[in-house]
């Protein structure tokens, strides 16, 4: 998967090639639906790792293929999977997901229609069971919780959407959201609106 250490600045081909793949973790795999591409190059106000490594978003400077959790608005984890050559920070947002396998424990954890299971970032996370100790580890070798694997269905381009980025303040226009057309596990997009002071 020579791809998903390519330059930071393919960072949106690299997340469109993510989607199909799918996501396992404690009995659950997760069809990876809608993904966020995040660049690290000093252009992408938008991402975390913008104005360079910090204790939080040393793990997005590689290696590729290790997971970025993190903690957002105090209540919910996201997942990304790190990407790009490993000193040049990128990293991929897994927005949502169709539960392909373990539908019955993603159920446990999240309650609410089968569709809703993995639709949101949060929601990805809780179906797989996911918390802060999965950052920083390989989701390629076997030796972390998660694991990616290869399509099962692959995704064709003409398969895919772009559209903008969602609850970023910095760069939300960008069209960088990339999702299947037309699945129902794709969340809904919400415009950003600036807080108000």
């Amino acid at each position: 998967m020579d791809w998903l250490s390519a330059p930071a600045a393919q960072i949106p081909e690299t997340a469109r090639r993510l989607l199909g793949w799918e996501v396992s973790a404690n009995g659950v795999t997760i069809r990876l639906t809608e993904v966020e591409a995040y660049a690290g190059t000093g252009e992408d106000p938008a991402s975390h790792a913008h104005r360079g490594p910090t204790p939080r978003t040393q793990v997005m400077f590689g290696p590729a293929g290790r997971a970025y959790v993190y903690f957002v608005f105090g209540m919910h984890w996201c997942l990304n999977i790190v990407c790009g050559p490993e000193g040049e920070a990128s990293a991929v947002l897994l927005r949502a997901g169709e539960v392909v396998d373990g539908v019955e424990i993603a159920r446990e954890r999240r309650g609410g229609s089968d569709r809703e299971l993995a639709r949101g970032p949060a929601r990805l996370v809780k179906a797989l069971g996911i918390g802060p100790d999965a950052n920083g580890t390989s989701m390629m070798d076997g030796t972390g919780p998660l694991l990616l694997k290869p399509p099962t269905r692959p995704v064709t381009p003409d398969q895919i959407v772009a559209g903008p980025r969602v609850g970023v303040a910095g760069a939300h226009d960008v069209p960088w959201r990339f999702s299947i057309a037309a699945d129902p596990t794709v969340s809904t997009y919400r415009r950003h609106t600036p807080r108000k002071r």
